[in-house]
């Protein structure tokens, strides 16, 4: 029984540690996923499989002879969901990760990305074991942070975060993070899974099987239909529009049809804007664009709006859009245009600048 005192009813606040309720926790609940969601069987499978397979090694309920990866790598093309289909599987599973991004994987301090990761795997199996709770570390874009790319220059940090993950993967019991080490302190072993575009730009070692298990992960027509009638359902449109409108923009990503589905709200923001502002935003006077601006800060008068009602032909006119602005940004080169007065070559210095007269 907690005194009275301590639960709110006399101070007005809370003040009992015991609780728990004032305890910070670095894991994510992923409560802020509200909603039904598709989730790719295959997918699924991997995820739970190589969660499950590690935490049953940890118990030696699998033979020692085999090699269990520690480090599950899901890479695939850009704006394939890869990121948050492996959040609806922790939510299905029940999973609380702790999540870094490539980041955090670059620091001034020589040390600090590698002590860091050290920290966050240990996190993990506490987390684990004091909440009963599964867990694993995750790192989103690990080719973005410590990927090889051309003439890239590889620094300290990034070497020493490849050595980090490397070591840990041969002895996820025993991490340490610079304390005095003690004979048998040992943490549980936790899965780790990162998520990339081109793991062909990881150091090999790295990704040899005993150490990285890869999962390539590419939407077929099945999947991106699922996931996009999921996220349409709602709006009137039946399957075989959205299999249509799959088909139509067929070379997309999934991100695509997303950033379509928030494109529809713009004619009624734009229409509260004006309201507020009592005008066309450039054509409103600059005390009433202040309006719309402290209502947006203070987070008070702002409306909710109603799901826009949704047709095929409207999504393709909108959708064929967004594909005419990637084609514009494709082929402007507008790199060229601006660097036209450099000399490249081997004959020109490392910053050498020439005129476009003399090229001519």
């Amino acid at each position: 029984m907690i005194d009275s005192l301590f639960t709110g009813g006399t101070l007005g606040q809370a003040s009992d540690i015991a609780d728990g309720s004032l305890r910070g926790w670095e894991a994510r609940t992923l409560n802020n996923i509200i909603g039904d969601y598709y989730i790719s069987p295959a997918f699924m499978d991997k995820v739970a499989m190589h969660i499950t397979k590690n935490y049953l090694c940890d118990q030696a309920a699998i033979s020692n002879k085999g090699k269990v990866p520690l480090i599950l790598g899901i890479w695939g093309p850009k704006g394939c969901g890869k990121t948050f289909q492996t959040e609806l599987a922790f939510k299905k599973l029940g999973v609380e990760p702790v999540v870094m991004s490539a980041g955090e994987l670059e620091s001034e301090h020589a040390g600090q990305p590698g002590r860091l990761i050290r920290e966050r795997y240990r996190k993990a199996a506490e987390l684990s074991k004091t909440r009963g709770k599964l867990s694993c570390l995750v790192i989103n874009d690990l080719d973005a942070g410590v990927g090889r790319f051309g003439n890239t220059q590889v620094t300290v940090n990034n070497q020493i975060v490849i050595g980090t993950l490397m070591n840990i993967c041969d002895d996820p019991n025993h991490v340490s993070i610079g304390a005095g080490w003690r004979e048998g302190d040992s943490i549980k072993r936790v899965p780790i899974i990162v998520t990339g575009n081109d793991f062909s730009t990881l150091y090999a070692p790295l990704i040899r099987d005993g150490r990285m298990e890869k999962f390539y992960w590419h939407p077929d027509r099945e999947d991106v239909v699922n996931i996009v009638w999921q996220l349409y359902k709602e709006d009137g449109l039946n399957r075989c529009e959205i299999e249509h409108l799959v088909d139509t923009f067929s070379n997309q990503a999934l991100d695509f049809f997303g950033a379509l589905r928030a494109a529809t709200y713009d004619c009624q923001i734009r229409e509260w804007m004006a309201g507020v502002a009592g005008a066309p935003l450039w054509a409103a006077a600059e005390e009433r664009i202040k309006e719309v601006n402290k209502r947006l800060i203070t987070q008070r008068g702002l409306p909710v709006f109603d799901p826009v009602p949704l047709t095929l032909p409207a999504l393709i006119a909108e959708g064929n859009r967004l594909v005419w602005e990637q084609e514009a940004v494709n082929q402007s080169n507008l790199g060229e245009v601006y660097m036209r007065g450099v000399v490249w070559g081997e004959g020109a210095g490392a910053g050498a600048w020439g005129s476009s007269e003399d090229e001519e």
